[in-house]
């Protein structure tokens, strides 16, 4: 059942469904078992993928785009669980029928899948030695289309940077599972033709970042 009482609370389990729960524990004592991320996320994907196939878990307002969010084009995110300590989060991403969403970083390894229509996934490679915090040279290194069900890993430094597009006739929603704080940390977005890194912070659509509460 879900978490009908999240209204005002930004951290723990905002939608409290068994599957989410069975994910979260399983990474915990995956993370402590664990010290390479690879073997991490190869550990967690039978979990991650009962969650996806489930049914009917994810409420109506985390699935829905939001037109006033950072991410621009109608993106929405959402967060569904948060640890206090920034150590983890998951969280939905709602991307309208054929936008996509900025060229991006994530800094942290985790797992990417589709719970609702398809996206393709632009992957690129970095072949600068990333000195300059203002300049980049990218290089597209990977397409795919995902389709409900599938998902894929994040492990940087390969393979951090991405953007995706929804080519579903809906909106396409992704499960997002990462070992940060995603949406509250300082991360980049990339103007591959320009070259250029600007220093971006997406934000939640239903909680605020521990330095914005009070605002």
């Amino acid at each position: 059942m879900c978490d009908l009482d999240h209204h005002g609370k930004a951290f723990g389990f905002l939608v409290d469904v068994p599957e989410i729960r069975a994910l979260i524990e399983d990474t915990q004592r995956v993370t402590e078992r664990l010290s390479d991320n690879a073997a991490r996320a190869a550990a967690l994907k039978p979990t991650f993928a009962r969650l996806l196939a489930a049914d009917d878990w994810l409420p109506d307002e985390f699935a829905r785009p939001d037109h006033t969010s950072r991410m621009g084009g109608g993106i929405g995110q959402y967060a569904l669980y948060r640890a206090e300590d920034g150590s983890l989060c998951l969280f939905s991403l709602v991307v309208p029928a054929g936008a996509s969403t900025p060229v991006h970083d994530h800094l942290a390894w985790g797992l990417v899948g589709i719970y609702r229509g398809a996206q393709l996934d632009t992957t690129y490679a970095r072949l600068d030695d990333g000195r300059d915090p203002d300049r980049a040279t990218l290089q597209v290194s990977s397409e795919q289309t995902v389709q409900k069900g599938g998902f894929y890993a994040l492990l940087p430094p390969d393979g951090d940077i991405h953007y995706v597009k929804t080519v579903s006739d809906t909106p396409s929603v992704s499960i997002h599972l990462l070992a940060n704080d995603t949406a509250c940390v300082w991360r980049h977005t990339f103007d591959p033709g320009a070259g250029t890194v600007t220093p971006f912070r997406s934000g939640y659509s239903n909680v605020k970042c521990k330095d914005e509460e009070g605002r």
